[in-house]
């Protein structure tokens, strides 16, 4: 059985590391490149960086960042924020990202996941999605959640695979930053209907919820923010409370 990953994501605003609840109140959680260097060596699977102002501000993502992250970290990070061509990328895995994430730009222009995939392949594309529940309809939402989308979730999600992505990050919008823990019901049927890897973003708030996502969720991994961030949560306490209950983790 493939090893569950844990990922601290920072969002990025302004050259530092911020957290919200529902993607709004951010508040300043501190230096990227010190936090990436700390949660590698302290046992994080991989790291997420995501300009979360780039699309709203149309400019790309911050390549500076990216390279002195590359010089800090031995574990692979992804990198998201106004991605929107093959060259943004080509610069991005150039400066030592393993992985981008595109969201609004792949919605807006589905042909993008395709055109990734034949340049760089599967295993360096990573298709974000940012979902709230509306009438009981989880929809697609865009520009770090401020824009709702016609898109449904579920449907999205197959038309991804179907182009080629590696992996999806979803985010329940409802669920960010509550800790009040994941959208398991969403992620299982996620998790069941695909065959790529879906990593489980927005909620976590204390160890059972990690349990819960692999277990009730059946994500591949987990993503989560402010618990790391504020030292709520040690990575070795958690994988060993994950190993407990019979989740392959790397220790």
């Amino acid at each position: 059985m493939l090893t569950k990953r844990i990922i601290p994501c920072l969002d990025i605003k302004d050259g530092r590391t911020v957290k919200g609840v529902n993607f709004v109140a951010l508040r300043d959680a501190g230096d990227p490149v010190e936090l990436a260097e700390i949660y590698a060596r302290e046992g994080a699977d991989e790291l997420v960086f995501l300009d979360i102002s780039a699309t709203e501000e149309k400019r790309k993502t911050l390549v500076k960042l990216v390279r002195d992250v590359a010089a800090k970290v031995n574990i692979p990070f992804t990198v998201g924020g106004g991605i929107s061509s093959v060259n943004d990328v080509d610069v991005l895995l150039q400066n030592g990202a393993d992985k981008v994430s595109i969201n609004s730009s792949a919605v807006k222009n589905p042909d993008l996941i395709d055109n990734l995939v034949a340049k760089f392949g599967s295993q360096c594309i990573v298709v974000a999605i940012d979902a709230k529940k509306i009438r009981d309809v989880w929809k697609v939402h865009l520009v770090g959640g401020k824009v709702p989308t016609e898109f449904e979730l579920f449907s999205w999600a197959k038309e991804v695979e179907e182009r080629g992505a590696g992996e999806i990050l979803f985010t329940s919008m409802d669920h960010d930053g509550t800790k009040n823990g994941f959208a398991n019901k969403a992620l299982n049927r996620l998790s069941t209907e695909r065959n790529i890897p879906i990593i489980a973003s927005g909620g976590a708030g204390n160890t059972s919820h990690f349990v819960d996502a692999f277990i009730k969720g059946k994500a591949d991994a987990a993503l989560a923010a402010s618990v790391f961030h504020f030292k709520e949560i040690r990575f070795v306490e958690l994988k060993g409370i994950l190993r407990q209950n019979g989740i392959p983790v790397r220790l």
